[in-house]
């Protein structure tokens, strides 16, 4: 069996997925390709064998320095970690042991160390360095057991948001399970540092976000259905309550109210300019700035409650059918689980679209916030001086033009980027944090402190 591929129409330096027919119709082989002129950058070394240069380190940060902001744009960052050793994992064998090796994947990055054989406190001892394209990627490290039959079995998993990195700080990370809601048995060492450059971190966040090919295919469940159900109609709550208020101001149903809402919309009109826009959103910025500094922790912050999958038997619906079940009855089926999945799909987009919204102005990402502050504020600049029908004007100049001055760009849309960076609730649920101390206890008996901190603002070269 062999294939043909041909790779003069493929972009460089992207990695692409590829589902490539085999000859003779011997079946449909996936690859993941990428054509790249320059040397992997990431690396695997042996602790053992490794020394921390000083002037490595500075080169590294004079390298993503202000000062080469606009040298090689795809280049954003450099990413360490030193994973240690991990302790207390679940025992997959029969013996009472596991024989666990660990993943680390970043983007469609991936990194893997060696196999420590009959043991649940392995030591890998082992530095991986990658480099970052997008300082909103999320770094998951995964612990497997290995079986003879080099079939793998889910240990426990860890995700890491870039931004969110207590750079040379060695900790422990308390393992959650397979859809990081709950905590699971074990805790991995590992020590991280983050260099990045701010300004192409920026250029990148509005931007097309890289597709991670490595993912399961979704499916339809019940579960899943209902809980886009809840986002969505929490969403649509909030709006709701301002349909209701407006209504009640029409209505007269209080003369003080109406009254003030009449003369407050009045000399809104009235003196209204464009420039007031972007400064309305500056301020709910600032006032969720104030709520949150005022609070130990962000009070919009997701409870597991809301993703906790129940226990459905959607994923075995197909297994359930009948053998003598004709054929058609099973393609109306699948039919109908696609559109079922289809709607799904939607409200999820939908629901965590709004989320991220929120997320945005409530400071979830301090970053990204910030970013979206100094935007708004270029932006009240701009419209203070420029007139709106030039605006309007460069702007169609510039999509029309796109296609001529970069054929091989993407069709993006900035704001849309921009908010694909920041986490929906479900996803702030998968990279929180299990708060509390550990039960792990070390051999010679001292306690390691568990992942829950908040976190720090990660290394960036100046």
């Amino acid at each position: 069996m062999r294939a043909v591929i041909d790779l003069s129409g493929i972009e460089k330096e992207v990695t692409h997925t590829i589902d490539q027919p085999l000859e003779d119709e011997g079946g449909i082989i996936k690859l993941l390709l990428t054509i790249s002129g320059t040397v992997g950058t990431e690396t695997i070394s042996d602790l053992a064998n490794y020394t921390s240069n000083p002037r490595e380190k500075i080169e590294i940060v004079r390298k993503y320095g202000l000062f080469n902001s606009f040298k090689n744009i795809k280049d954003i960052g450099w990413l360490q970690i030193k994973v240690f050793r991990a302790q207390g994992l679940i025992a997959a064998d029969f013996g009472g042991t596991s024989d666990p090796f660990c993943v680390l994947e970043l983007d469609n990055a991936r990194l893997q160390t060696q196999t420590e054989y009959k043991t649940l406190n392995p030591e890998w001892n082992k530095v991986f360095t990658f480099n970052i394209k997008d300082i909103h990627s999320i770094l998951e490290v995964t612990v497997y057991d290995e079986d003879r039959d080099k079939k793998v079995e889910f240990l426990g998993k860890i995700a890491i948001p870039l931004l969110n990195v207590r750079c040379g700080e060695k900790r422990w990370y308390t393992l959650k399970d397979k859809k990081l809601l709950n905590r699971t048995k074990g805790a991995i060492m590992l020590e991280i540092d983050v260099v990045y450059n701010p300004v192409k971190s920026a250029i990148r966040t509005v931007n097309p976000r890289e597709e991670k090919y490595m993912k399961p295919e979704p499916k339809f469940k019940i579960a899943t259905m209902k809980r886009n159900i809840a986002r969505v109609t929490q969403m649509v709550s909030s709006f709701t309550e301002v349909g209701k208020f407006l209504n009640s101001c029409f209505e007269w149903e209080s003369k003080p109210r109406t009254i003030t809402a009449f003369i407050v919309y009045l000399v809104a009109v009235w003196f209204f300019e464009p420039y007031m826009l972007p400064i309305t959103l500056l301020l709910v910025f600032l006032k969720n700035l104030a709520f949150s500094s005022m609070q130990t922790a962000f009070s919009t912050e997701p409870t597991n409650d809301l993703y906790v999958d129940e226990d459905d038997d959607d994923d075995d619906d197909e297994t359930k059918l009948e053998k003598d079940e004709k054929k058609s009855v099973h393609e109306i089926y699948k039919a109908a689980q696609e559109v079922c999945l289809q709607v799904q799909q939607g409200m999820d987009m939908v629901a965590s679209l709004g989320e991220r919204f929120k997320n945005t102005f409530n400071w979830t990402v301090p970053w990204l916030s910030t970013f979206a502050v100094i935007l708004l504020s270029v932006g009240a600049v701009i419209l203070y001086f420029i007139p709106v029908r030039v605006l309007v004007m460069l702007w169609g100049i510039n999509k029309f033009t796109k296609k001529l001055r970069a054929p091989n760009a993407i069709p993006n849309n900035e704001l849309l980027d921009f908010l694909s960076r920041v986490p929906s609730d479900s996803e702030l649920v998968s990279i929180k944090a299990v708060k509390g101390q550990g039960s792990l206890m070390a051999q010679n008996g001292l306690k390691y402190q568990l992942y829950h901190k908040s976190p720090k603002r990660s290394q960036f070269g100046l």
